[in-house]
């Protein structure tokens, strides 16, 4: 039984008992985990360019580059999951130890405190603006909160 759609052609099929779509031959629950999917995708980059690009107005804004300092931690933060912990973040939720596993928690950790620390101490040696500071505190709190919304899509079996 076909039917069309939105100038789309889909037919029912009996023994599934969902729409499948002519051009794509997807299921229509196929499409929307499909779509959401990239909807998720482009929400995470989003996140990221907004957290990079307020990272680099409070440095343009104030004229002083000092604050980039804390964009190096940026890179080291995701480091000691990328080379102890295989690519995922399951390790850092997870009670098990070892030697590896319990290095790399404590990177991360050390990286993402230092992320903080960073603007607290360039604004107690007098070397950035309060605005700076409060602008790269903003800047982080942005970046971890991408981190978290990807480490709970990537407990999905979707990606």
């Amino acid at each position: 039984m076909a039917m069309t759609v939105h100038g789309h052609a889909y037919f029912l099929c009996p023994h599934e008992f969902r729409f499948r779509s002519m051009h794509t031959g997807m299921t229509q629950t196929e499409s929307v985990r499909e779509s959401d999917l990239a909807f998720s995708l482009a929400g995470l980059a989003f996140m990221f360019s907004a957290s990079i690009l307020l990272q680099i107005l409070a440095c343009a804004i104030y004229s002083n580059w000092w604050p980039m300092l804390s964009a190096l931690m940026y890179v080291l933060v995701p480091m000691p999951c990328l080379f102890f912990g295989g690519g995922n973040t399951h390790f850092l939720m997870s009670r098990d130890g070892g030697g590896w596993i319990d290095a790399a928690k404590f990177l991360t950790g050390a990286s993402a405190v230092g992320s903080i620390a960073i603007p607290i101490i360039l604004k107690h040696a007098h070397m950035i603006e309060t605005g700076a500071m409060l602008i790269e505190l903003v800047s982080f709190f942005i970046f971890i909160c991408t981190v978290m919304c990807f480490h709970q899509a990537s407990l999905d079996d979707d990606w």
